[in-house]
């Protein structure tokens, strides 16, 4: 999914004609989705029985996403967590990110009833069955995708199976302070009113 002004879409055209077995493509957005809209525009656009996504930034490696589809299993949703243990981090994030990261995860507990210790890792794999039931609910397309699309399947009785990511710490985090403010504002309406976020 490209919705920039980059060179992304001519690099995916590339790589795409070097491997044509991968059936790679890029679908290109006049306007910009936003982190969630982006990843809805590909779940509904996948035609596999199996979907996830990853940060652009590669912190956590391929090898570890293929290590969290082979977990799924019986569950519908396999969620990296740097928390758990097990989990590698050789860079810790510092200690003001790494305390807004928790009290983050524990408004969630407290909103949403999810009892993950790591909503936000940007790496998360599905049966796309249990994301085909939940999609056209979703009304995040900011960074609070994850947190509603978690959510939502759990209401539905999906199963959701945490695994211990090893994660590496790029920096220059996008969510900034009043990203982090809205992030909430649109969750809270979400829970509560089921209403669109606030851009």
């Amino acid at each position: 999914i490209c919705d920039g002004s980059d060179s992304t879409p001519a690099i995916v055209m590339k790589c795409a004609r070097s491997h044509p077995e991968t059936d790679l493509r890029c679908l290109v957005y006049p306007h910009r989705l936003g982190k969630g809209g982006a990843v809805k525009e590909g779940f509904v656009n996948a035609d596999t029985a199996y979907v996830g996504f990853m940060d652009a930034d590669a912190s956590t490696s391929v090898t570890q996403m293929v290590s969290l589809f082979e977990e799924l299993g019986d569950a519908d949703c396999v969620v990296g967590s740097r928390w758990l243990p097990g989990s590698i981090v050789p860079e810790r994030q510092g200690i003001a990110r790494r305390v807004e990261s928790r009290g983050f995860n524990l408004l969630i507990r407290l909103l949403f009833g999810l009892s993950l210790t790591d909503t936000q890792c940007g790496a998360k794999v599905f049966k796309k069955s249990a994301i085909d039931a939940v999609i056209g609910e979703m009304a995040a397309t900011g960074f609070e995708f994850d947190v509603e699309l978690l959510w939502r399947l759990s209401m539905k009785g999906y199963t959701i199976k945490e695994y211990p990511i090893t994660w590496q710490n790029k920096g220059g985090s996008r969510v900034r302070g009043m990203d982090s403010f809205r992030m909430l504002k649109n969750l809270v309406s979400i829970r509560f009113f089921g209403g669109k976020e606030d851009g």
